[in-house]
């Protein structure tokens, strides 16, 4: 089969034959059709952390058809539309996981490549409504949004939700998943192209935060929040803690505007705020984040599509950080 390997001198995904993954008990053979891309691949990319390992395959996400069943897997059948689940191994406590947790990609092989072997545990039949490319989407960014909104956020029917940084798959999830709920919701970006296809989708308004008074902006526009989502961190942190309405959450997930500075304790005990950090979620989350999607007719939002010997022009398109959506990786018959 085909793979994107990565080369370990200068970090970047090399197209190679390699034999197709042995089935052990339990799993099932899974020949994919898309997977997509995720910032957690660049960085592993970017910041070469990922150690010495003979064959590194990464990627979190895909959606494919099973191929073959392994010895003693019975839930499905041969021929079946799935989905993946990349959260491995969460552990028993829901709030936080465990020691052995690790995310599909490294170091068990991930779905940059035409097959995967993976406990029948962590497959999830496709929803109907969804192309594979649509449903290779879902996996890592729609768990981590649906986990910020409900689980950590305590999203309620009603609640006024702000979302930061939207354009990225996990935000965009985040704002349908809202949408879904009845939310009305509020976006930021640096890029007013992106705020105004938000608006396309639904969201009520946003600003952009390179304007030098953008929070006031938002305060004028929207008033307060009782739920915000945050990928970004950084200086700009401080403002969401005022934008917050008094017993709000504000629920992060992402670091790509550096450390937090110049919090004022007496905003967060004073208007009594929650801040929970978050990163993906467990077992049962995920089969809610399914359903969801079901029930409501979720469609992700793709940006681009490139097939598995293009990976490195998709990744560089994601570097740059001029997407709306999740960048596809489809899979040539």
């Amino acid at each position: 089969m085909k793979a994107a390997i990565v080369n370990q001198t200068n970090y970047s995904l090399e197209i190679k034959e390699i034999p197709i993954p042995t089935i052990t008990e339990g799993c099932v053979l899974v020949k994919l059709k898309a997977a997509s891309l995720n910032h957690h691949e660049l960085w592993s990319l970017q910041e070469r952390s990922l150690g010495n390992q003979e064959t590194i395959i990464l990627g979190s996400d895909g959606a494919g058809v099973i191929h073959k069943l392994g010895e003693s897997a019975s839930q499905f059948s041969v021929g079946d539309e799935v989905v993946i689940n990349p959260s491995i191994n969460w552990g028993p406590n829901p709030r936080v996981q465990g020691e052995t947790y690790e995310i599909l990609g490294h170091p068990t092989s991930g779905t940059f490549a035409e097959y995967i072997s993976v406990p029948e545990k962590y497959i999830s039949l496709k929803p109907a409504l969804l192309t594979f490319e649509e449903a290779s989407a879902l996996p890592l960014a729609g768990l981590t949004a649906y986990r910020a909104l409900f689980t950590r956020g305590e999203y309620q029917q009603g609640n006024k939700v702000l979302i930061t940084g939207i354009g990225g798959g996990a935000a965009l999830f985040a704002l349908n998943f809202a949408l879904a709920s009845g939310a009305e919701v509020f976006v930021t970006s640096s890029d007013d192209r992106k705020i105004a296809k938000a608006i396309d989708l639904g969201a009520k308004g946003g600003v952009n935060y390179k304007d030098k008074n953008w929070s006031q902006q938002l305060r004028s526009e929207a008033g307060g929040f009782d739920v915000i989502i945050d990928s970004a961190a950084g200086d700009g942190f401080a403002d969401l803690t005022q934008l917050a309405n008094p017993g709000g959450r504000i629920v992060l997930f992402g670091r790509t505007a550096g450390k937090i500075t110049a919090l004022n304790p007496a905003t967060i005990f004073w208007k009594q705020l929650s801040i929970h950090g978050t990163s993906m979620g467990n077992d049962e989350e995920f089969a809610r984040m399914i359903r969801l999607v079901s029930d409501k007719k979720i469609a992700p939002v793709i940006d681009s599509e490139f097939d598995l010997t293009q990976i490195n022009d998709g990744f560089s398109r994601m570097a740059i950080g001029n997407h709306f959506g999740k960048i596809i990786i489809k899979f040539l018959e």
